[in-house]
């Protein structure tokens, strides 16, 4: 009996002329209209390159996960699983061309919890993303730079599963046969040797010892270095007045500043501002934003995002809530204060376009970049000379205010990780035409704000449900910030 062979659609791309005739000759359920094909049918390069021949057709395409692990014997032999609508692997992809619709493997659209299965492995990658970073390894200039590390990063964060073989890594976006290397080393050895050997590296070591001050960037870490630096004193010493006032705080309370800030600290830091806020306007609404949202136990800054309903009451606040908890003596120094929003009247700012020179990437909302310390502590157990000084660490706090018609962006932007934020932006243009940060969501189409926040009804009635509003408008399923731990 004939087999029945479903419908077949060929992917001219990567086919020369004669393979594909000789493919149409072998094929007897072949048709020319993509539409009415059961399978795609392809060889190519790279899932993502698959995926773009298809969207080029307007075929949806959707990434699946095995409903488990697989196991090693199955992946090392055999064909790709047909359970994914994408194969992973670098031959002949096959595709459905009934999928339906969903997004692309981007940390937007998968969940990426604070402790995966392989977070062990994933510190040593972090470990090589730094060593790339200080020595100013640019992608392009290796097979992987920073940028491509934080990206497999994230793509093993979010994999649910314990990975058991290097062809399991291989069908993983974002991870090639470096990361399957590096995973295959680790597992044999128990370490990576690239990792190893940086610990033993003077230079390095010196970088990063720079590299962790408060207001230095690896740029900046690297000419110390040039300069002959090789510790905090020799900074003191011979640089001191050729810092900026942010890198003289930095070093400053550099030992301070790489305390982590337990939870319970971070909350009542945040409850603090928060009643200093409604002590000057009734009202504000508070969220504490950054790694604290996303779950970490300890946080290496405070971020809060502060909105009011009445747009009078966010206009210059930022102003008025530093002045009255410098008053309260929580506020020991300000390392920025920007009121940009606040002088063009809160009103979302145009998007200029491609072409625009790049800035840093920071949003145009009034904030205030804070040093703080609990000015309260026990005196009548202390020392005399301990009664003079207040012992309690200093904290880095960054109080981010936002109008209520933005406020969703704003704390949508300031809680996810690095990777996360990346791939949202990425997201919104490609797939939305839409300009992202913090401060609101503009067209590219013509540079004007569009409103995602509000409904029929009118506003959000708070902060969490203007975030959720942001994703929905978004063609996105709501992550809480817990599965928003992209940089692992």
């Amino acid at each position: 009996m004939a087999l029945k062979f479903p419908t077949i659609y060929l992917l001219p791309k990567g086919l020369d002329p004669g393979r594909m005739s000789e493919l149409e000759s072998q094929i007897p359920s072949l048709t020319y209209d993509i539409n009415e094909a059961e399978v795609v049918l392809g060889k190519l390069s790279h899932p993502q390159r698959a995926k773009l021949e298809l969207q080029i057709r307007n075929i949806a395409t959707e990434d699946l996960l095995p409903s488990q692990p697989p196991d090693s014997a199955d992946v090392n032999s055999g064909p790709p699983a047909k359970r994914r609508k994408v194969s992973e692997s670098a031959a002949h992809d096959v595709v459905s061309s009934t999928a339906p619709d969903g997004e692309t493997a981007t940390d937007v659209s998968r969940p990426t919890p604070a402790n995966p299965p392989n977070a062990a492995f994933i510190e040593q990658l972090k470990e090589i993303r730094t060593i790339r970073t200080l020595t100013d390894d640019k992608d392009g200039e290796r097979a992987y730079g920073a940028r491509a590390y934080s990206t497999a990063i994230s793509t093993l964060a979010a994999y649910p599963y314990r990975i058991s073989c290097v062809p399991e890594i291989e069908r993983l976006p974002g991870c090639s046969t470096k990361i399957a290397g590096l995973w295959d080393e680790w597992r044999e050895n128990g370490f990576i040797q690239e990792v190893e050997d940086a610990k033993t590296d003077e230079k390095l070591s010196v970088l990063k010892l720079f590299y962790d001050i408060w207001g230095v960037a690896a740029t900046t870490a690297r000419e110390f270095y040039s300069k002959g630096w090789r510790d905090i004193d020799d900074i003191v010493e011979y640089g001191w007045s050729s810092l900026t006032r942010v890198q003289q705080i930095g070093v400053k309370f550099y030992d301070e500043f790489k305390l982590k800030i337990p939870r319970a600290e971070v909350e009542s830091i945040g409850q603090t501002i928060l009643e200093h806020a409604n002590k000057i306007h009734e009202g504000f609404h508070m969220v504490i934003v950054g790694g604290y949202r996303r779950g970490k136990n300890g946080s290496g800054d405070v971020d809060v995002v502060l909105s009011h309903p009445n747009p009078d009451c966010t206009l210059n606040f930022v102003l008025d809530i530093v002045a009255s908890l410098e008053d309260s003596q929580y506020i020991t120094h300000t390392l920025t204060l920007s009121t940009k929003n606040s002088e063009r009247g809160q009103t979302p700012v145009a998007w200029k376009g491609e072409g625009r020179k790049a800035g840093t990437g920071f949003d145009t909302l009034d904030k205030a970049l804070l040093v703080w310390q609990e000015p309260a502590w026990d005196r009548s157990s202390a020392s005399a000379s301990q009664k003079q000084k207040n012992p309690n660490p200093h904290r880095r706090v960054d109080i981010i205010i936002s109008p209520w018609r933005t406020a969703g962006c704003a704390v949508l932007g300031w809680s996810g990780a690095t990777t996360f934020q990346r791939d949202l932006r990425r997201y919104c243009k490609e797939k939305k035409q839409l300009k992202f940060d913090s401060s609101g969501i503009r067209s590219r189409a013509n540079g004007r704000w569009v409103d995602v926040e509000s409904d029929p009804d009118g506003p959000a009635p708070d902060l969490l449900t203007a975030e959720k509003r942001v994703f929905a408008s978004l063609g996105l399923e709501w992550r809480p910030p817990e599965e928003r731990c992209t940089d692992g």
